[in-house]
């Protein structure tokens, strides 16, 4: 099956600054993706050049089997996209909003209709877009992107600035899209619990370089299992657990061991915590750490403590 997005050696340079570094990722078709890294990780660059708005320096790009530098209009047609910037009519309703963009696009004006059921947003249409919630606005971004059923769908940081249960209701119509209309879903964002609820296959990014990519309950299964504790003394207890060969990592919460791929984290579990009670050292808290894709981010983007808070 081809591909809905493919790039090869991307790479876009700001003078002598890499802001995507020869990025080659595949996005399969009907599924959602989470495209992920912190603040500045090549995120918005990368999403400009599938979309046309940015040349790259070199490489190539095909989204919906269009290359986009050979058939920037072409690949245009194949994708829908939602960005910060909404760009609407305040004055104007939803409807209408839709209505100038259906026009545009030269397509049915029975579209306005059908994307509007689709985010559930046929009875506020009528209201003028100024008296919208931020997650209404959303919401008619995201029908306006779908607006003639483009088979891609390019989102950037579709929760950014809603509220708890205005990210509850995007996450939930975005699980649905591939099934509702068909679309797969690029979906960029810093929010990794976020991502984690919505995709299918993620990719992660970091100093414009894809350092992962695959589809996600894969790559949980294949995550280096770690043990989380807490202690009284976290010198003292590293002490201990260095003598079982183990590797350690110092976190805001307590010690963190990760295993070698095969161990048994239960088991292992109870082997330190019975050698540090033996050594002395009070364990408040031990278990296996749940496989989780902030823990596929820690081990492979290996980000700095300031990272680290940026993205969590």
């Amino acid at each position: 099956m081809i591909p809905a997005i493919e790039t090869r050696g991307l790479t876009r340079r700001f003078g002598t600054r890499v802001a995507v570094d020869a990025l080659s990722m595949t996005v399969p078709d009907k599924a959602v993706y989470g495209f992920l890294g912190r603040n500045g990780a090549g995120k918005t660059t990368t999403l400009k050049m599938l979309l046309g708005l940015l040349r790259p320096s070199s490489g190539t790009a095909v989204v919906g089997g269009v290359d986009v530098g050979r058939n920037r209009i072409g690949a245009a047609r194949k994708v829908g996209a939602l960005l910060e910037a909404h760009g609407f009519y305040g004055n104007l309703s939803g409807r209408e909003n839709l209505n100038l963009t259906r026009s545009l696009l030269g397509v049915s004006a029975a579209e306005i209709d059908r994307v509007l059921e689709v985010v559930e947003m046929r009875v506020d249409a009528g209201r003028r877009v100024s008296d919208y919630s931020l997650g209404m606005r959303q919401r008619l971004g995201l029908a306006r992107a779908m607006l003639g059923a483009p088979p891609v769908l390019i989102l950037d940081e579709p929760t950014n600035g809603l509220d708890p249960d205005g990210i509850a209701d995007m996450r939930r119509f975005l699980k649905a899209l591939p099934e509702r209309t068909g679309a797969t879903v690029l979906l960029s964002s810093h929010l990794l619990g976020e991502i984690e609820q919505t995709a299918t296959h993620i990719g992660i990014i970091n100093e414009g370089c894809l350092v992962l990519e695959g589809e996600l309950s894969r790559l949980k299964a294949e995550l280096t299992p770690e043990i989380a504790l807490r202690t009284d003394g976290a010198e003292r207890a590293g002490e201990v657990l260095r003598r079982h060969d183990l590797t350690l990592v110092s976190e805001s919460e307590g010690l963190v061991v990760r295993l070698r791929q095969g161990q048994d984290a239960d088991r292992m579990s109870a082997t330190l915590n019975a050698a540090l009670v033996q050594a002395g050292v009070a364990v408040f808290a031990i278990g296996p750490r749940a496989r989780s894709l902030e823990g596929i981010y820690r081990q492979v983007a290996a980000p700095t403590a300031k990272a680290r808070k940026e993205i969590v």
